[in-house]
């Protein structure tokens, strides 16, 4: 049996990186709306709106990479 270590060392990077760049994305998101709540009780205006658009966004980024991820692992999708 012979056992491809480069191929496998690669999808290890492959998968730690995503994985850390996902949580650093989803805590961005978190961040935004920690900041439109904090604008919010401020009553800051219309800042808050800057805070939701960022976590929308960064929520939206998490569920695009997940979505890919399930459509490249579940045969059926394809």
């Amino acid at each position: 049996m012979h056992v491809d270590w480069t191929a496998l060392g690669e999808v290890t990077a492959v998968s730690i990186a995503v994985t850390v760049a996902v949580v650093v994305v989803f805590a961005l998101g978190v961040l935004g709306v920690s900041q439109a709540e904090a604008a919010r009780e401020k009553d800051a205006g219309g800042t808050h709106a800057l805070g939701f658009v960022q976590a929308g966004l960064c929520f939206l980024a998490c569920v695009a990479v997940v979505a890919c991820g399930i459509y490249l692992i579940v045969p059926q999708l394809h």
